[in-house]
């Protein structure tokens, strides 16, 4: 079996824009890049071409991203994955590192960022811990995100937990999460 090839990188990521400024951002750098916009695509690049890393959005057109993570790896074992979101929460960053991603960044991140994201193989001691407690908006959106994860993804089902109309969570799901 060959060895992923670590110059190789594929972008998974549903949106094109995005996605053709970053590869000329890697090309640049060196990187082989290759695209996909959905699940299923990105898993034939993958057998295919072998990358040695992965940078995968959370939310790819509805579906999420932390599904393509297993097959990625179930592909290519070695394979090195970054998750990148607009939406970041907690619970959604937890699964996605004990999913098997080595690394989770929120939107915008530059190419710069991306590539600092794969260099890091460890923790970091030294992050800084925010000095004041979350908001009240802040801690409802990581709820409502965990309640989402526990559900996996089923707005209806999670709605009803959440004891809300379906088409409130889907107004609150379509906002970008307060930063604090």
């Amino acid at each position: 079996m060959t060895r992923p090839d670590s110059a190789r990188l594929l972008i998974v990521d549903d949106d094109e824009v995005f996605v053709r400024v970053l590869e000329t951002a890697l090309h640049r750098r060196g990187y082989q890049t290759s695209s996909a916009h959905a699940i299923e695509p990105a898993l034939t690049v993958a057998r295919r071409l072998r990358p040695g890393r992965a940078l995968v959005d959370l939310n790819l057109d509805g579906e999420s991203g932390l599904r393509l993570i297993q097959p990625l790896l179930d592909c290519v074992p070695a394979m090195q994955i970054v998750v990148l979101t607009g939406y970041a929460s907690i619970a959604t960053a937890v699964d996605a590192i004990k999913l098997g991603a080595m690394h989770y960044l929120t939107k915008p991140a530059d190419a710069d960022q991306i590539m600092q994201a794969f260099e890091q193989h460890q923790g970091n001691a030294g992050t800084h811990i925010a000095d004041a407690p979350m908001s009240v908006r802040r801690l409802e959106w990581e709820h409502v995100q965990r309640v989402l994860v526990e559900c996996d993804g089923n707005i209806s089902e999670a709605a009803r937990k959440l004891n809300m109309h379906r088409r409130t969570l889907q107004r609150k799901l379509q906002k970008y999460p307060v930063k604090r």
